[in-house]
């Protein structure tokens, strides 16, 4: 089974085409193949290209844990340059299907910095979805280890939690990040943001991503970061979202369409050997 590395940001994925796999698979494969232990290590794999009767290409996204993601905005970009790469597309402009809806994106020096125009931000919470009666869901208020938060949700074609927070660290995210992710309130459980606002131009954030746990850096979580800034008037329309891994450029358009600018490095590409499919941890 051949793969393809890359990462945006320290978030890395692996892509495998179908062509080349020529089967499905299976949700215990797939935990193998990310696991960083076990198997080539990775935080999801792209699924990719897949035709699709809406756009240029088609993308499923699964998680460490094999279950299937909405979008990434790390694994568009890096979905992108694997297109470039393999001469799929050029430096103009084209479509990717995703279950959380169509996307544009456009590759730029060589495949080394990507746009993707990641579609409307929504704070409905029937859309994200958030249980209750349908609201925005604004400065709400949770109770995490004794401590009363307040967080804003939203969704980016995927859902999305935000709390502001004075200061960050990685181990308030990972600690805080699970009891968040599967909290009730979210039947389907949420990626969450830590998020510190640096200036009208600058956010800080820390994830925990759903499906994957403590993570680098992710595309979506910064878009939604930037939103819940935005929205909370803190912020000016262009955001840079500052993560462990580096920085993402966020442009808030008109009723929240949201554009994001970043890198993606290419790291490695080889065959996984299938005995290792074979066993199990």
């Amino acid at each position: 089974m051949k793969f393809y590395k890359y990462h945006g940001l320290g978030n890395d994925y692996l892509v495998m085409n179908p062509a080349e796999v020529r089967r499905e698979l299976t949700p215990q494969e797939i935990k193998l193949i990310c696991h960083r232990n076990f198997g080539i290590g990775s935080d999801g794999i792209l699924w990719g290209p897949l035709p699709s009767i809406t756009a240029d290409f088609k993308l499923r996204i699964f998680n460490p844990d094999a279950s299937e993601a909405e979008k990434s905005g790390n694994g568009l970009r890096i979905f992108s340059r694997y297109l470039y790469d393999h001469g799929f597309v050029s430096e103009a402009m084209f479509q990717i299907e995703t279950l959380g809806g169509i996307v544009s994106s456009q590759v730029f020096e060589n495949g080394r910095q990507i746009k993707v125009e990641m579609g409307q931000a929504s704070f409905d919470s029937s859309k994200i979805p958030v249980m209750g009666e349908s609201r925005q869901v604004i400065n709400e208020q949770i109770n995490l280890n004794g401590r009363d938060l307040k967080f804003c949700a939203v969704s980016i074609g995927n859902p999305h939690c935000v709390l502001l927070m004075d200061e960050l660290s990685e181990e308030a995210a990972r600690s805080l990040g699970p009891l968040i992710e599967k909290d009730p309130r979210f039947p389907n459980r949420t990626n969450v943001q830590f998020m510190r606002i640096i200036d009208r131009q600058h956010i800080q954030i820390e994830i925990w991503e759903r499906g994957a746990g403590y993570t680098l850096a992710s595309g979506s979580s910064s878009c939604a970061a930037a939103a819940v800034a935005f929205r909370l008037g803190f912020c000016d329309r262009h955001i840079k979202v500052h993560m462990p891994g580096g920085t993402l450029n966020i442009f808030i358009n008109g009723d929240y369409f949201l554009e994001m600018i970043g890198p993606v490095v290419r790291i490695a590409e080889g065959s996984i050997d299938g005995t290792i499919l074979e066993n199990s941890f």
